[in-house]
């Protein structure tokens, strides 16, 4: 089981790798905008992040704390990429702020998942 447990974590970082990748490519291409690929690994965060709230047998308590912040940053992001893409689909640019903060949060979220124990 908790090697099931462990390639979860992995899939879960590796979405988050993938968000911050394809925002990294963005980034330095100078290009503001949101990309498909942002928001298919946007979705493998937040599938593997709730099988990993979810009940594994643990030999200690769930830091439900660290699970909710995270979740809300996710949520952050996750609405973030959904007005970019909106901005996007009606011709209009995106706000560099609202790109940035997209990068800035992944980063925040990455880092939560593996520092705060």
């Amino acid at each position: 089981m908790e090697i099931l447990r462990h390639a979860v974590v992995l899939v879960h970082l590796v979405g988050f790798a993938i968000l911050f990748g394809a925002w990294v490519v963005e980034a330095v291409a100078r290009r503001v905008r949101v990309t498909p690929l942002m928001n298919y690994a946007l979705a493998i965060s937040l599938v593997s992040g709730l099988a990993l709230a979810a009940p594994w047998a643990l030999d200690h308590e769930p830091n439900y704390v660290k699970i909710a912040v995270k979740l809300v940053v996710l949520i952050v992001i996750g609405a973030l990429l959904g007005i970019g893409s909106a901005r996007q689909k009606r011709g209009a640019d995106l706000a560099p702020a609202v790109f940035w903060l997209v990068g800035i949060l992944t980063l925040l979220n990455a880092a939560l998942a593996v520092l705060w124990r």
